[in-house]
């Protein structure tokens, strides 16, 4: 209940407000911290992901191989070359005979009563099935066959009609695996029945046929030579035709293909780039966030976000010397990798791809122990247990929880304080009220004993 200047005139509630005001100056100087400590614990956790992002790329860079990948090219259209990880100098020309193919099998045209009894689904490696459907109809045998999972589906398709003009069905029978290996024979009849060669292969029945016989694709190597060498293969992909080189056909041809696998050119300055480029971004978003903006005479500069962090200037300090620091008293700069005065760095390709032309091997070494030395820093800095720059955010969100427990207690005292003021105005309040009503009233009788003059 507000009772502002009943008796006193005076403005209580902003008196109170004012007040409080004033008591609550040390919690607006911990809120400003606290909001000024998340800011830098965000930009941390920002360069932190970065770090950790640069340590899984220099960790590939480091690679043996990393310079070395290789691009895979074809002749044809229809045939594509996979060089997988490993992978070697490699070229050959292939021909193409045929196709892997997956065995299929159309039954005769039957009625409603047309598919029922025992069938034997026999697969290549002569394994035999029992497969009894519940009823007689195409639909029942083809629910049998697909719930028996002997690696073939079946599926019912119109069959006409008959001479009464009654519906008539067939079942397509196919395996789920290409190649010679998916092929089978579906017997009208029991195991035993295909044991004795009594049973009926379906398949020869009238009006049915094998639509598509399982075969294995087939390729020629070296062909119209006495070496000449054919290789199959159950797909229509062909591993290790050379070493880490994977093959996949999809037409005949009747030419030989060419196929190369050859180092690829642009590979090792794209990777050394992409390296130095990462690093290069790290450095420049320690310096941004490390600069102080002097402001003009009377007023107050800017401190970046990473201003004094001792944590943050090691690592950049890390950071440039694993990139500029010798290897073997060989420097970076010969593979076009620099730092200027400044502490900008910069990546040469020309002179990258120069280096490399001229010593492969030696490159590729420096390169590994440029990328290992990076690596091995950013790790050191962003590992999520152990990292300096994660134990530096802990530490700060540590304060952050401390200050806002001061917060919380601030609030409570604050809150204190505004009601024991309150109960205070308002008992000065009361106090005046029964002093202003005295008052009035010793002046009424007064006034009553004074004779009025003439």
């Amino acid at each position: 209940m507000q009772i502002d200047g009943i008796a006193s005139g005076l403005k209580t509630t902003e008196l109170i407000d004012a007040l409080i005001a004033v008591a609550a100056i040390p919690k607006t100087q911990v809120t400003t911290r606290i909001t000024d400590r998340n800011t830098v614990i965000s930009n941390l956790q920002s360069l932190n992901t970065a770090l950790q992002a640069a340590t899984d790329k220099a960790r590939t860079a480091a690679a043996p191989a990393s310079l070395s990948r290789m691009q895979a090219t074809s002749s044809a259209e229809t045939v594509t070359v996979t060089a997988r990880e490993g992978a070697r100098p490699f070229s050959t020309a292939i021909v193409v005979d045929r196709l892997a193919a997956a065995h299929a099998v159309v039954t005769a045209a039957g009625n409603a009563s047309s598919f029922g009894g025992t069938f034997t689904l026999e697969a290549a490696d002569g394994s035999r099935t029992e497969i009894t459907p519940r009823g007689a109809s195409a639909a029942d045998l083809a629910a049998a066959i697909n719930a028996a999972k002997t690696g073939v589906t079946a599926t019912v398709v119109p069959g006409g009609r008959d001479a009464q003009g009654a519906p008539l069905s067939r079942l397509q029978i196919t395996a789920t695996v290409a190649g010679e290996k998916g092929s089978f024979v579906l017997y009208r009849g029991s195991a035993a029945e295909v044991a004795a060669s009594t049973s009926v292969d379906v398949s020869t029945e009238t009006g049915a046929a094998v639509i598509a016989r399982g075969s294995d694709a087939g390729i020629r190597l070296f062909a119209g030579t006495a070496a000449e060498q054919v290789v199959t293969s159950s797909s229509n992909t062909f591993t290790d035709i050379g070493p880490g080189v994977d093959v996949t056909v999809r037409a005949i041809s009747a030419t030989p293909v060419t196929i190369t696998v050859a180092p690829d050119a642009s590979v090792p300055s794209e990777v050394a780039g992409a390296l130095v480029k990462d690093v290069a971004a790290l450095l420049t978003r320690i310096d941004n966030g490390s600069r102080v903006t002097v402001a003009a005479p009377g007023k107050t500069s800017t401190l970046g976000v990473f201003t004094g962090d001792s944590t943050v200037r090691s690592l950049r300090t890390a950071l440039a010397a694993a990139v500029q620091s010798p290897v073997d008293g060989v420097s970076a700069s010969t593979i076009g990798i620099s730092i200027d005065k400044f502490g900008a760095l910069s990546f040469d390709a020309e002179r990258f791809a120069t280096a490399m032309a001229a010593d492969p091997a030696g490159t590729q070494k420096l390169f590994s122990t440029i990328a290992a030395r990076v690596q091995s820093t950013a790790a050191q800095y962003s590992d999520k247990y152990d990292g300096l720059i994660t134990q530096r955010i802990t530490g700060q969100q540590s304060e952050v929880k401390s200050w806002e427990k001061q917060v919380e207690a601030m609030d409570a005292r604050l809150e204190i304080r505004r009601a024991t003021l309150e109960r205070q105005y308002s008992a000065l309040e009361v106090r005046l009220s029964g002093l202003q009503s005295r008052s009035a009233w010793l002046g009424s009788q007064l006034a009553a004993l004074t004779p009025p003059s003439k």
